[in-house]
């Protein structure tokens, strides 16, 4: 690879190629430098709106060419700063390749591109009988959630994006377009190149199609609300849920300040004291055994109003509560910023992973609300801080590394959903120890000039 070439020769090279599509517009640059994350605005050089995958290859060689680094932005959530251009470079905004591109209803699967949300697909799908289950919280782009490996509050009964992606379309480094599978349900045909992109945060290669697992839409739905005196209370009713076989659909945690903020942001009036929401899918009858027997083993663990919620405006009321838990939890500090973290344990040590956090973030001053997807033992924590005061901020990244130790501690992982991005690099050797070196090896072996997203999960060099 040559010399960097200049951000105006390329821009002017690639406005030849797709016209207006390409920008260097200030507002552009910095809207596609922004994230949910708490990390400053890193904006890359140009952002292009590719329509096509042979647009996306043409695009890549002429950056490879140039030397310039290749960034793939969805919907820009990014809560490790997943898809900040470091090294600026150049943004690939896949807003404009958002279609299903095949419905194989018989095989239950579809074929989509990067840029359709996951609420997008689903209204697609509508009138075919078929639902794609995996639900992060926000509208995120299907692209993105492959990237990061994201999963979110139904992965306890439909898995995550490693178990619902079936085959990929990526275009590697160097310009050449690959596929990574077939829409066979198994085989054992060579190395799995599937699983290797999915969760590789655009750093081996630009996902520019998807095929994906779909699910019939249950043909009745039913949620409940329950609380508990302490959240050992709640996690272990969490456990004895799945131990039991009950096949819950969702499962998760609220802690007392997040039920504060919820309560405060929603208009809702549940009790203040850990929470647990519930969803059960099923035929009518296996429904109501599911959630007699959850609402009986809430019972054994002090459980306190076991509350239904049927009606479809009764469900959406509670799960827009559940998936506004960001900004409901910002509402505890007006003008704070949250640093947000997870990690994910073996549901055996989730009660002690939390109460342990619970406390350390209480002992040290914060107003830190946990949310957790517990079936799976993912759990979240929002640390808000002031960001004027650098100490604070100082504050929360000393409280995150006890959080991320502690569950490392436990035989689990430093981020169940969000990734590693800019965020988590350090963490991620404490983990894996030298499989982390494996890792920088395929790195090169497909992009051995290091453009594709830079500086996510491995350090870099960033922007000057």
């Amino acid at each position: 690879m040559g010399p960097r070439v200049s951000t105006s020769i390329l821009a002017e090279r690639l406005t030849g190629m797709i016209g207006p599509r390409a920008s260097v517009a200030r507002g552009v640059l910095d809207q596609h430098g922004q994230s949910e994350s708490h990390y400053r605005n890193l904006p890359p050089d140009i952002v292009v709106f590719p329509e096509t995958t042979q647009e996306v290859a043409e695009i890549v060689k002429l950056c490879a060419s140039a030397g310039m680094p290749i960034v793939p932005y969805g919907a820009g959530t990014s809560l490790e700063g997943n898809a900040a251009s470091v090294a600026g470079g150049v943004c690939f905004d896949f807003a404009r390749m958002n279609r299903v591109l095949s419905v194989h209803d018989s095989d239950m699967d579809v074929v989509v591109q990067p840029g359709i949300t996951r609420k997008q697909l689903n209204a697609e799908l509508r009138n075919t009988g078929l639902f794609f289950p995996i639900d992060p919280g926000a509208d995120a782009s299907i692209g993105g959630m492959t990237s990061t490996r994201a999963s979110g509050t139904m992965a306890v009964r439909y898995g995550t994006m490693k178990d619902n992606v079936m085959a990929l379309e990526v275009v590697l480094a160097d310009g050449r377009v690959i596929r990574t599978a077939k829409r066979a349900r198994k085989s054992a045909a060579g190395y799995d190149l599937t699983r290797l992109f999915v969760g590789a945060e655009g750093t081996l290669g630009i996902i520019t199609e998807i095929t994906l697992k779909v699910h019939p839409v249950p043909q009745a739905i039913s949620a409940a609300v329950c609380s508990f005196g302490t959240l050992h209370d709640a996690v272990d009713t969490a456990i004895s849920v799945i131990q039991s076989a009950i096949p819950v659909a969702r499962i998760e945690l609220l802690d007392d300040v997040m039920m504060r903020g919820i309560n405060a942001y929603a208009k809702l009036g549940y009790r203040e004291a850990p929470t647990l929401f519930f969803e059960f899918h099923g035929s009518e009858t296996s429904v109501a055994e599911q959630a007699e027997a959850a609402q009986a083993i809430a019972a054994d663990h002090a459980g306190h109003g076991f509350a239904w919620a049927k009606a479809q405006e009764d469900r959406s009321r509670l799960w827009h509560a559940r998936d506004n838990t960001l900004y409901a939890g910002l509402g505890l500090r007006p003008g704070a910023r949250a640093v947000i973290t997870d990690v994910c344990v073996p549901i055996s040590r989730l009660a002690e992973c939390l109460t342990e956090t619970r406390r350390d973030a209480d002992e040290h001053g914060f107003t830190a609300p946990i949310v957790g997807h517990v079936g799976d033992g993912n759990f979240h924590m929002l640390i808000l801080i002031d960001p004027a005061q650098p100490e604070e901020a100082e504050g929360a990244k000393a409280l995150q590394a006890r959080m991320v130790a502690r569950a490392i501690a436990m035989d689990g992982t430093c981020t169940g959903e969000h990734g590693i991005g800019l965020g988590k690099i350090d963490y991620l050797t404490d983990e894996l120890g030298e499989a982390v070196d494996v890792m920088r090896s395929i790195k090169a072996a497909l992009d051995p000039n290091g453009l594709m997203n830079p500086g996510k999960i491995f350090a870099s060099g960033a922007k000057a």
